[in-house]
């Protein structure tokens, strides 16, 4: 995604634009491995040294709360970000703490059919994410 791209999917959910919101968004996209905060602010002082940890992290706040990306977080309570938001699973290292994107349609219809028949009593699914977690056999 261009600068340009960012930009306008800022302006797109009424964020302001500044190049602090471009770097952090720019560094969650082009870092597609499920960056950490500490991923990120190590990608943009490369470009921006002066930039504050503390406005990395509001500005991964802010575009979280704006659907922007997503947070993920790992069995080691570790958070990470996502930038991909159409809807996907992931495969999760207990060994390496690497995640890596998991597509399977016919796993989605499944899900989705088993709880259209059993549902939850009480309980509206808004989405259903499922990581699972393994070891990857090679790097």
């Amino acid at each position: 995604m261009k600068a340009e791209e960012i930009s306008r999917s800022l302006f797109e959910k009424g964020l302001k634009v500044t190049p602090q919101r471009i770097a952090v968004y720019e560094a969650v996209i082009k870092l597609n491995n499920h960056p950490t905060a500490e991923n990120i602010i190590k990608y943009i002082k490369k470009t921006y040294p002066n930039i504050a940890t503390a406005t990395v992290y509001k500005v991964l706040d802010a575009l979280t709360e704006n659907g922007l990306v997503k947070r993920v977080k790992t069995d080691k309570d570790i958070m990470r970000y996502d930038a991909i938001l159409e809807s996907h699973h992931h495969l999760y290292c207990t060994e390496t703490d690497r995640i890596e994107d998991y597509n399977d349609e016919q796993l989605d219809r499944m899900i989705e059919e088993y709880f259209e028949k059993k549902g939850i009593s009480d309980f509206q699914i808004e989405d259903i994410k499922l990581q699972i977690n393994g070891k990857f056999l090679k790097s």
